[in-house]
């Protein structure tokens, strides 16, 4: 499947939860930037808050592309042992690199949320949207990080990804939504005609927009 854009791929994603509509306990998570975008379509289609959950890559050495694991917004650390294993990726190297991406990361925070505070998510209904999973480690880190807080139900929603990753994902989460598990995967943006980046700005006013509910036009 090839969606048109992200706000496609959302309300395609929203109609499989359809059951959560006007639930109060649920909340939208969206990993920015794209992912933003996909989660502003189920929170708008569900009557539920939306809020940014920020995780970032941990970049191999010399190649900051080349992902070697994930930290979480609260410090949660995943690793690819192998890929570690392989380049000889030091301990130092990935303490150095993971408080550099937590800066980042305590950056973008501020910048999206301004001076609100992350919505409460104790006894929520949790839903993760990400535009999309490749290796899924980013997205691991935010389970992982979000199974710590005493939430009610964590939900994962993408549109695509490769079946080894979710099936790696699956277990971690107590229900999972995707639309597409296409083999071969070589990239999120293959299954997307417009996968242009994804501003700051426009991720600023969604969570402006959908940060409150509509509860009154449900």
């Amino acid at each position: 499947m090839i969606f048109r854009d992200r706000a496609e791929a959302g309300r395609v994603l929203a109609q499989r939860l359809m059951d959560l509509k006007g639930d109060p306990d649920v909340i939208v998570l969206g990993v920015p930037r794209g992912g933003v975008v996909v989660a502003a379509e189920i929170a708008r289609a569900l009557d539920a808050p939306l809020d940014v959950y920020i995780t970032r890559k941990l970049g191999a050495p010399g190649n900051p592309e080349l992902a070697i694991g994930a930290i979480a917004e609260d410090g949660t650390r995943v690793v690819d042992p192998e890929t570690i294993r392989l380049l000889g990726v030091s301990e130092a190297y990935l303490s150095q690199e993971q408080a550099r991406q937590q800066e980042e990361i305590r950056r973008r925070a501020a910048l999206y949320r301004g001076d609100q505070p992350p919505l409460p998510l104790e006894g929520k209904r949790v839903i993760l949207v990400d535009d999309g999973v490749a290796t899924g480690r980013t997205l691991e880190a935010a389970i992982r990080a979000l199974r710590q807080r005493p939430i009610k139900e964590l939900i994962l929603a993408v549109p695509v990804g490769p079946p080894s990753t979710i099936r790696r994902l699956e277990p971690l989460v107590d229900r999972l939504e995707v639309v597409a598990t296409p083999e071969p995967f070589w990239a999120v943006g293959m299954f997307y005609e417009d996968f242009r980046q994804t501003s700051d700005e426009e991720v600023k006013r969604l969570l402006a927009q959908f940060r409150t509910p509509r509860r009154s036009e449900s």
